[in-house]
């Protein structure tokens, strides 16, 4: 049962005195690694910190919703301070700017939305906002204010503002409006948003996801909105679990995260191989330069595994689709492990693909793509760009005239593998028409990977 984190729900409320226990016991039952229970008043506050001290796995957010930014004083403030002493207290807020109800002046609700940064930033806490119809103030209050860790939770504004959210760190979360019918500007932010700044939430007891709509709320119920947004990004449940409960942990410092390298890590239906980190091009757009993980999994390298510690990763190729030679290094770097795994997952009715720079060649100082016939159904070949000059400035190749040998890597492919690809990233700078005639001119297809979404 892949785990799951609710960052964002509000046990206190009185919608759950009848059966909060069993609320709770149906989340942690179900495969809840952990709850956040959200404060929005003083009360509300206090009784979400008293329920992280009852449970191992309730945690607890201090803060005045905008809506009571009118009753926020300075002793409220000096109360919520020396509640974030509570190594239970994982945040500050929710907090923020309503301009949809306006319960409280929105000059009050400022200034108060000001007093919570300025608590994150003295405590060192993730940020929790709610914003509703106030973008703009929204976004130049948290520009101001030098704050860099924290979520726009229950996120309903649009791709611009996700955009400025993300660049200055904080993560977009969702709830269970993406599910409804009417949400399509929400479906399509759960499609664009990258990995590393996507968390997922309830808000219970409100906005139930469908086919619940209307009714009460519960952790519960989050399945459902996790299930739908994987389906969104095309992925599965275990995946878009895997990376929220991931992404919650690094934000929120709760639970606790492997230090151990994935040598095999599955993705949909794919199972990937991480044999070497080593590569002979520096990226500008590579992932393991800002990250050790992929959909969850860690793969930043503590050895380079040998042939019987990767075939004992694999487990039966024939439950997988394909069997891929990836990771976050060049695979064909170590050739002759390669060879040997690939010929072993044939034994064993798997299918091979191997994702590569296309240097092998340069890298062995001989053709080695008659060594692989036989061995690989599958290669995938990063073109990366439309002329060498802008291949050299994007990927930095370790080689001389490693642009013309890529291209002739793929020519040559197309002799002793069934099924040859090329690659490209959308970045700035290259040109993806020119790519196509590229591709078209050798004989192959041509697949546009989208920057930042990453296996």
């Amino acid at each position: 049962m892949a785990p799951l984190i609710d960052t964002h729900c509000h046990l206190d409320m009185p919608q759950f005195d009848g059966d909060r226990e069993d609320v709770i016991t149906r989340a942690r039952e179900s495969g809840f690694e952990a709850l956040i229970t959200v404060g929005s008043d003083l009360e509300g506050t206090q009784k979400a910190l008293e329920l992280s001290g009852q449970y191992d796995f309730i945690y607890a957010s201090v803060g005045i919703h905008p809506h009571d930014a009118k009753d926020f004083s300075q002793l409220i403030y000096e109360d919520l301070k020396e509640m974030t002493k509570n190594r239970k207290v994982v945040a500050i807020g929710e907090t923020g700017l309503d301009y949809h109800y306006d319960h409280s002046p929105r000059d009050v609700q400022r200034e108060v939305f000001r007093r919570h940064l300025t608590l994150a930033r003295e405590t060192g806490l993730p940020i929790i906002v709610h914003s509703r119809e106030a973008k703009e103030d929204t976004m130049a209050i948290l520009n101001e204010s030098g704050i860099d860790r924290g979520v726009l939770h229950c996120f309903s504004g649009d791709a611009e503002m996700a955009e400025q959210a993300m660049s200055i760190g904080l993560a977009i979360s969702l709830a269970g409006p993406v599910t409804f019918k009417k949400s399509a500007n929400l479906r399509e932010i759960a499609r664009i948003v990258p990995d590393d700044y996507l968390l997922v939430e309830t808000d219970a007891p409100y906005l139930a996801p469908e086919p619940f709509r209307g009714k009460r709320n519960e952790p519960y119920y989050m399945r459902l909105t996790a299930k739908y947004i994987a389906e969104l990004r095309g992925i599965n449940f275990e995946d878009l679990a895997r990376i929220t409960t991931l992404n919650a942990k690094r934000l929120f410092g709760i639970g606790s995260i492997s230090e151990e390298a994935a040598i095999s890590y599955q993705i949909r239906d794919n199972l990937y191989l991480n044999i070497t980190n080593r590569c002979t091009n520096a990226c500008s757009f590579c992932v393991k330069f800002r990250s050790d993980f992929v959909k969850g999994h860690r793969l930043r390298l503590g050895h380079e595994p040998s042939e019987d510690e990767i075939i004992k990763a694999i487990g039966d190729p024939s439950r997988y689709q394909e069997v891929v030679f990836c990771g976050y290094g060049e695979p064909l770097q170590r050739i002759d492990i390669v060879k040997n795994v690939a010929r072993w997952i044939k034994k064993h009715n798997g299918r091979v693909r191997i994702n590569t720079n296309g240097h092998a060649n340069l890298i062995h100082k001989r053709d080695v793509l008659p060594e692989l016939k036989g061995l690989v159904d599958r290669i995938s070949v990063s073109l990366d760009a439309h002329d060498e000059m802008t291949y050299n400035r994007l990927c930095k190749p370790a080689y001389k005239d490693a642009f013309r040998e890529v291209i002739a890597f793929i020519r040559g492919a197309k002799e002793f593998i069934p099924d040859v690809q090329a690659t490209v990233v959308d970045i700035e700078g290259v040109d993806l028409e020119k790519c196509r005639e590229l591709a078209e001119q050798i004989g192959v297809t041509l697949r546009i990977r989208k920057l930042d979404a990453v296996g």
